[in-house]
C-alpha cells in the first residue's frame, strides 16, 4: 500500500546546503541523505515545489499585509530574501533552476528509483501565476474579465498579460491574490492539463493535483458559471485521465479534495483522494465517529490517504501532543488506503510554514517521538497485509469505555495482526471477537510491535469470549499473532 513522504524541497535542500558547506541541489543530494529519505515502508516521496515559482506572484504576496505577518509571526526575522513566492502560483511547469533544474530532478529521481521509492510531483489544475504564458498566448484556456469588472471588485480581477482576469478561488473563500483562474469549461484547457500532466509523467511516477475537486463540472459551475463557457457534458477529469493513462498508465494519481468528493474522484480515475474526514474525526470527534467513518466500503478506504498533517495542516505534535498524537499515528499508519507523512512530523515539529517562505525556525528535536516513529513505520509496514477488518469491542453493562477503543485486524496467509487504539483521555476496556479460526485448544501468543511486550493467551477463551484488552488513555497495541 502507498505510503507518501511529503517534502517541501526548497526549504529541505536550503538546510543541506547550511549543513554541508556548499549548494546542495536535487542532482547532488548526498546518498546517505537519500538513505534517510527512504524510510521502512515508505514507496513514494512527494517532493513539493519544484516548479519555477512566479516573481510576479511573489511580489503581490509581497503587498498583501495579511501573507506578510503570517510570515513574521512563523519567522520572526524574516527577510526579503527568505520570501520565495508560492510553489501554487507557478509560472512554468519546468523544474525551478535554483533546486538543480530538469537534469537534478531526473538524478534525483533515479537515486529515489534505486532505493525502490517513486517520485510523485505537484500540478495545480485550478489556477496559474499572473506571468504565465497563457495570459498572454492563450486567453481561452483563462476565466475573463472586463474593465467593468476590475473598477468594480479590484479584489476579484487584476489585469495581467493581453487582458483581465478573474483570480482563482474556491466557491467559498476570497479568491487567492497572486493567481489567475483557469476556465475547467475550456476545450483549450482541457487538452493543455493533458500536455501538463503528460510531461510531469515523464518526468515523475506520480502526480498530486492541488484542490482537484474545484474543476468538477457541478463545483465549477457553481463558482464560474455565469463567466465560464456552457459546461461539457463530460466533466474534466473523465476526459483528462484516460487521455493521460494512454501514457503513462501506471501514473499514480492523487487528489487533494474536500467536500465529500473523495469517492467521486475515484471513481473519475484518481487512485487515491484526500481522507480529510478522518483527520478531522481524529482530532475533534470520539471513538464512535471514527468507527463510523471506517465503515465504508473497504474498496473506497483504499482509494483514500490517511494523515496527520501536511504543508496545510498544522503540525500534529501542536494540535495532538504526546500520547494522543502517537495513537492517532498508530491509527493513520495501519488502516488501509495510503499513508501520508510529513518530513519533520517525525522529530516533533511545531510551526506550520508558510510555503512561501525557504526558511523555518530552529526547533528541537523530539527523541522520543522520533524513535517511537522509528519504530511505528516498520510495524506498520508489517501489518499492512492480507485482507483487513474493523472489530466491533463488547463490553460490560456498567462499564461503557469499551465505546473508546478503535480495533482492526489485518490477515495474510503468514502473519496475523491486531490493531487497538484508545481513542480517549481515560483508561478503557473491553473484549473484542477475534475473526480467525482454530485458535482454541492451544497457548496464542501476541508480540505487541511497539514495545516488544509478550502476551500469552488461552486460545479457547479468546474463540468463546474474545481478547481481553485493558489500555491507559491514547493507548495503542500493534499485536502480532
Amino acid at each position: 500500500m502507498t505510503v507518501l513522504y511529503e517534502i517541501n524541497t526548497l526549504v529541505w535542500l536550503g538546510e543541506l546546503s547550511h549543513r554541508y558547506g556548499r549548494p546542495v541541489t536535487l542532482g547532488n543530494v548526498p546518498g546517505d541523505v537519500w538513505d534517510s529519505v527512504a524510510l521502512p515502508g515508505v514507496d513514494t516521496v512527494w517532493l513539493m515545489g519544484v516548479w519555477e515559482r512566479s516573481p510576479a506572484g511573489r511580489e503581490i504576496a509581497l503587498r498583501d499585509p495579511g501573507l506578510v505577518a503570517s510570515f513574521r509571526e512563523t519567522v520572526p526575522d524574516v527577510t526579503g530574501a527568505d520570501i520565495a513566492g508560492s510553489p501554487y502560483c507557478v509560472r512554468d511547469y519546468v523544474v525551478d533552476a535554483r533546486l538543480g533544474g530538469p537534469d537534478g530532478l531526473a538524478a534525483a529521481r533515479a537515486q529515489l528509483a534505486a532505493r525502490g521509492v517513486r517520485l510523485i510531483l505537484d500540478h495545480v489544475p485550478n489556477h496559474v501565476a499572473p506571468d504565465h504564458s497563457w495570459l498572454t498566448s492563450h486567453p481561452d484556456r483563462l476565466v475573463q474579465g472586463t474593465a467593468d469588472d476590475l473598477a468594480r471588485a479590484p479584489v476579484d480581477f487584476l489585469e495581467a498579460g493581453a487582458g483581465i482576469y478573474a483570480r482563482g478561488r474556491d466557491p467559498y473563500f476570497p479568491p487567492w491574490p497572486d493567481v489567475v483562474q483557469l476556465n475547467a469549461f475550456s476545450d483549450a484547457l482541457r487538452e493543455a492539463t493533458v500536455a501538463t500532466l503528460v510531461s510531469i509523467g515523464d518526468q515523475a511516477d506520480g502526480v498530486r493535483c492541488d484542490m482537484a475537486m474545484l474543476l468538477m463540472n457541478d463545483i465549477f459551475e457553481k463558482t464560474w458559471g455565469d463567466r465560464a463557457d456552457p459546461a461539457p457534458a463530460e466533466d474534466f477529469w473523465p476526459y483528462v485521465i484516460p487521455r493521460v493513462r494512454a501514457r503513462h498508465p501506471d501514473l499514480l494519481l492523487v487528489a487533494e479534495a474536500y467536500w465529500d468528493r473523495e469517492q467521486v474522484l475515484q471513481q473519475q480515475g484518481f487512485d487515491h483522494c484526500y481522507d480529510k474526514r478522518l483527520y478531522d474525526r481524529l482530532l475533534h470527534e470520539d471513538a464512535d465517529s471514527v468507527r463510523a467513518h471506517l465503515a465504508a466500503d473497504p474498496a473506497h478506504q483504499r482509494g483514500l490517504v490517511r494523515f496527520l498533517e501536511n504543508h496545510d495542516e498544522p503540525r500534529a505534535a501542536a494540535t495532538l501532543p504526546g500520547d494522543r498524537g502517537r495513537a492517532a499515528a498508530v491509527a493513520v499508519a495501519t488502516l488501509p488506503g495510503a499513508t501520508l507523512w510529513h518530513e519533520g512530523q517525525f522529530e516533533g515539529r511545531r510551526v506550520r510554514l508558510p510555503v512561501f517562505l525557504r526558511r523555518r525556525p530552529q526547533e528541537p528535536v523530539d527523541e522520543s517521538l522520533r524513535d517511537f516513529y522509528g519504530r511505528l513505520l516498520p510495524a506498520a509496514a508489517a501489518v499492512r497485509r492480507g485482507d483487513w477488518r474493523p472489530v466491533t469491542p463488547t463490553g460490560r453493562p456498567d462499564d461503557d469505555t469499551h465505546r473508546n477503543l478503535l480495533a482492526w485486524t489485518w490477515t495474510h496467509a503468514e502473519a496475523r495482526h491486531l490493531v487497538v487504539v484508545n481513542h480517549s483521555e481515560r483508561p478503557a476496556r473491553a473484549r473484542l471477537p477475534l475473526p480467525w479460526d482454530a485458535l482454541g485448544g492451544r497457548t496464542c501468543r501476541a508480540t505487541d510491535l511497539l514495545t516488544g511486550a509478550v502476551y500469552d493467551r488461552d486460545g479457547d477463551e479468546l474463540t468463546d469470549s474474545g481478547l481481553f484488552v485493558s489500555l491507559d488513555a491514547w493507548g495503542c497495541h500493534v499485536l502480532e499473532w
